[in-house]
């Protein structure tokens, strides 16, 4: 078959099965590519790609399954998945730019000019999205290139004009403006430290909520908290107080968005389903409610000021992931099912009780300890790896390793040490990158408090006992205005569920209150002490 020839790639394309996924993305791609290089006649050209649209989103989306769940590195197996996916993808954003400036000697197209500026928007910011998707560092010139197809939308007039366009769930139709808003709330989204179904629906939301947004050249008066976006740049929206002012900046407003969201929250307490607003079938209203709230700043207010400031610093951080690893490093020893009549005293029960930013009585401390823990770690395959500090604040740090190790995922608890640091830590991964080199980033929320590994088991209805599980107890932190907390294996939580803590040879119930955080493989929950019975 000859795939520079518009009219057989269109019968082509009434015989493809999607469900082929890898041989019609094969396929696709090589169609897109041949169209790009005969460059046909534009009218011929576009009827091509528009007949495609839906069949490339699918196949597309199919095919970033692979790497979508994970951050992707670069010497992966999938990597060569990803490479031809934003393959796909940036032939047809330079497909339909190659149409436009082709007709604009012909002018065969002139009722299509608004269609083929917002196309062009569209599918240069789909790669990069799809470097979001992986989890992977934008590469140089991404951000450019939609900056650049959206400029020429606007130079040309067309940017607020609305097309249809079926892969919009909501509206069935876009603006060149409105794909651009798109694009810049998924950078505000926090992407690196999204699970594969929160992304997918920043995705869908972004074009949910983009017409709520506006972008303006009036910059005067703003606050340096508001965003702006430099579209002669190559990165995406900044607080203004951060940019050079030039002629190409624009300043971001979402305030009107912000409202609608807040209106999203009131429908959700008349009992409207997330599916009835836009936000999709396959979201549930805990879910969406959490994650729009997760959103409501960044898309609907301005850019907030860091609770605590980062600081730059240098040197080493151990840390672990696996649980018993977590367990290890936290208690010394791997933990194992309480005996009651043989309990062993524990040290670090005698250690003074700890507020973040304190320092804990000295116990067990030193270089020897710290090398004998690391000994016995590594005896038992525990050993924790060491990450170079990139900066730190109160709430967490941001590190880096340049070699292959243990997987991570988003949310997940892990166990950190600092280089000047006497103890572990529990914290929370905030968010995972990985750069072409593959060198990883990360970001580690710190849960305040100095931990200490206890049993715990759920209580059965009917008196039966289930074994003891490992679970950690933090102090309370009145610096970080936080009272004491548990931290239990994943989905243990739930409103008023009693729990029995075995600890220092007894043997306590306690109710559980609040959910303080939902990780991938954990539950932090504030508690009340349980009435002994009898």
């Amino acid at each position: 078959m000859d795939f520079s020839k518009p009219a057989e790639c269109l019968e082509l394309l009434q015989r493809l099965h999607p469900v082929d996924v890898k041989t019609t993305h094969a396929t696709l791609s090589t169609m897109v590519g041949s169209l790009l290089e005969a460059s046909p006649p534009p009218n011929q050209h576009l009827e091509v790609l528009e007949a495609a649209r839906e069949v490339v989103a699918f196949t597309q989306n199919e095919m970033a399954r692979r790497y979508a769940a994970h951050p992707l590195p670069p010497d992966s197996d999938e990597n060569e998945t990803l490479t031809r996916v934003v393959r796909l993808w940036n032939n047809i954003a330079q497909s339909y730019a190659l149409i436009a400036r082709r007709d604009a000697e012909q002018h065969t197209l002139d009722d299509q000019r608004a269609l083929l500026a917002q196309r062009q928007v569209h599918f240069a910011g789909m790669e990069l999205l799809e470097y979001f998707r992986a989890h992977r560092s934008v590469p140089a010139g991404c951000w450019a290139a939609v900056h650049a197809a959206y400029s020429a939308a606007v130079k040309a007039a067309l940017h607020k004009v609305r097309v249809g366009d079926v892969l919009n769930d909501v509206w069935k139709a876009q603006s060149p403006l409105e794909a651009y808003i798109s694009v810049l709330l998924v950078e505000l989204a926090n992407p690196y430290g999204r699970s594969e179904r929160e992304l997918s629906w920043i995705f869908r939301w972004a074009q949910r909520f983009a017409p709520y947004c506006t972008l303006s050249a009036e910059l005067d008066q703003q606050k340096p908290t508001a965003y702006g976006v430099d579209f002669a740049s190559d990165q995406g929206l900044r607080p203004l107080g951060l940019i050079a002012r030039s002629p190409s900046l624009l300043r971001f407003d979402g305030s009107t968005l912000a409202s609608q969201i807040q209106a999203v929250f009131a429908q959700f307490k008349r009992g409207v389903k997330p599916a009835a607003l836009g936000l999709g079938e396959d979201c549930p209203v805990d879910g969406s409610a959490r994650l729009l709230m997760s959103l409501y700043r960044p898309w609907g207010l301005a850019s907030a000021g860091r609770r605590f400031p980062r600081r730059n610093s240098s040197g080493e951080l151990e840390l672990t992931a696996s649980w018993l690893g977590v367990g290890f490093a936290v208690d010394g020893k791997v933990f194992e099912q309480p005996r009651a009549e043989a309990a062993k005293p524990n040290l670090r029960h005698d250690i003074s009780l700890f507020t973040f930013g304190e320092r804990a009585a000295e116990a067990e401390d030193g270089p020897d300890a710290r090398e004998r823990h690391r000994e016995a770690a590594e005896k038992l395959g525990l050993a924790c790896e060491h990450w170079q500090l990139l900066d730190q604040s109160v709430g967490g740090f941001r590190v880096r390793r340049a070699v292959r190790g243990e997987r991570l995922e988003h949310s997940q608890l892990v166990a950190i040490r600092p280089q000047d640091g006497e103890h572990f830590l529990l914290g929370q991964i905030s968010w995972l990158m990985y750069h072409a080199d593959g060198i990883m980033e990360a970001g580690v929320h710190v849960l305040a408090g100095l931990p200490r590994m206890v049993a715990a088991r759920p209580t059965g209805s009917n008196g039966s006992r289930q074994p003891y599980q490992q679970a950690f107890m933090l102090p309370a932190s009145p610096a970080m205005k936080q009272g004491a907390s548990l931290v239990l294996p994943g989905f243990w939580f739930h409103s008023g569920r009693v729990i029995e803590i075995h600890a220092e040879g007894k043997t306590r119930s306690l109710r559980l209150d609040k959910l303080l955080i939902r990780g991938t493989n954990f539950d932090q929950c504030s508690y009340e002490s349980e009435p002994s019975q009898g």
